[in-house]
């Protein structure tokens, strides 16, 4: 039983800068690395113009790279088997698909803002869990974000970080064609080491949330499940879809500013469950951020669960898998536990002593083969910091 593990940051430029040297015979000029993330609560709030608070983690994707004179894009992969080659002059959803829409998309993004990006070769490698709910793809951008701004000489402002956040949200919706509210690009380049980041969706705006859980003896313990997330199925469409018609009927432009009082008399059914968690979810997120604030874990744990049951019976998203973990993980001494991500699959968060890390991991694990299910993987989720690009013989990488 062990974790997955992130690497150090050295160590992982390293390897990409030699990925990248395999696949095409010269050196990379520079490495961008961006963190996954994991949210602690704010699930589906992000397109609501709600509130969210998920934090970077140390797992993160590195994108080695270089200019090249001629126009053409390369882009390459230790994940993947299926290296993409074409012109950075017709870069764009009907051009490129796949994984390597990700990474087109966003140099399609940032000629669109004005930037004169040159032909690329680009080589990626990750330890963000793909398929996790974790933001591989978000990583994926943001990496490839920060090193080109970088190869292009920009100064990462904050200024600069937010604009890059709309190129990769923006590559990732009309290049790789996946729904995306936000979050996960807003945290991957804003995040703070050592904080979540509390993001208010209704004016952009985001702040950050010390974690003082060494203090408290304390532990964030990821558990993948091994299921397969991908929001590019219809699922999280409807549940969109679902929220944009309660907020339609109820005449409000976006359902933070609903009612709970009105929200319980929509004759929807369906409508009015999705409507529901979403405004209890904001009102979660707002009791999660006190209750870390005044170091009271145990309401935190009750609004880990709280929003659980909201995902599981509101809004539908969890599945078996997901929802044994939870139950497990608090039954062997975790302080609360709950979906976390987009939902159908992914991976669930726990808040547990560390002294009972290990046999929540075992418990877990037990649980996974008495159902017959595959064998979930463990991490720890530690508060890292945002996309940068990784100098030479530093851990933190040139962020700005």
């Amino acid at each position: 039983m062990s974790f997955v593990e992130p690497g150090a940051p050295d160590d992982r430029a390293s390897e990409a800068r030699a990925g990248f040297e395999s696949s095409y015979g010269s050196a990379a000029t520079l490495v961008g690395r961006a963190p996954g993330r994991v949210n602690l609560i704010g699930e589906h709030t992000d397109y609501n113009a709600g509130l969210c608070l998920p934090l970077a983690l140390p797992h993160a994707t590195y994108a080695a790279l270089a200019r090249r004179d001629d126009g053409r894009v390369r882009i390459a992969s230790r994940q993947a088997a299926d290296p993409w080659e074409g012109s950075v002059d017709t870069l764009g959803a009907d051009t490129v698909s796949g994984w390597a829409s990700y990474v087109a998309g966003v140099l399609w993004a940032l000629r669109e803002a004005g930037h004169d990006v040159p032909g690329i070769d680009v080589f990626i490698d990750s330890t963000v869990p793909l398929g996790a709910g974790l933001s591989s793809s978000a990583a994926l951008e943001c990496s490839v974000a920060v090193a080109v701004a970088d190869l292009l000489g920009l100064d990462p402002t904050p200024e600069l970080r937010r604009d890059l956040v709309a190129a990769c949200i923006r590559a990732e919706t009309e290049v790789a064609g996946a729904p995306t509210g936000g979050m996960d690009q807003t945290v991957s380049m804003l995040a703070e080491s050592g904080a979540a980041l509390l993001i208010d969706f209704e004016d952009h705006t985001t702040r950050p949330v010390p974690l003082a859980l060494d203090d408290a003896g304390l532990a964030l313990l990821v558990t993948d499940t091994r299921v397969s997330h991908a929001l590019i199925h219809g699922g999280y469409a409807s549940r969109r879809q679902d929220c944009e018609a309660a907020a339609e009927r109820l005449g409000v432009p976006s359902l933070r500013h609903a009612d709970l009082a009105a929200v319980e008399a929509l004759d929807d059914e369906r409508v009015r469950r999705r409507a529901r968690h979403v405004v209890t979810e904001i009102g979660r997120v707002r009791d999660a951020v006190a209750a870390i604030e005044t170091g009271d874990w145990q309401e935190l744990g009750r609004q880990f669960l709280a929003s659980h049951v909201s995902m599981r019976e509101d809004f539908e998203i969890s599945c078996p898998e997901l929802d044994t973990v939870v139950q497990t993980a608090v039954e062997a001494g975790a302080v609360g536990a709950r979906m976390t991500g987009g939902g159908f699959g992914g991976s669930a968060i726990s808040l547990v002593p560390v002294e009972r890390l290990a046999a929540v991991m075992r418990a877990v694990d037990a649980a996974f083969v008495a159902a017959g299910y595959r064998a979930p993987a463990h991490l720890r989720a530690e508060a890292s910091a945002a996309a940068g690009v990784v100098s030479t013989g530093s851990t933190t990488g040139r962020d700005g």
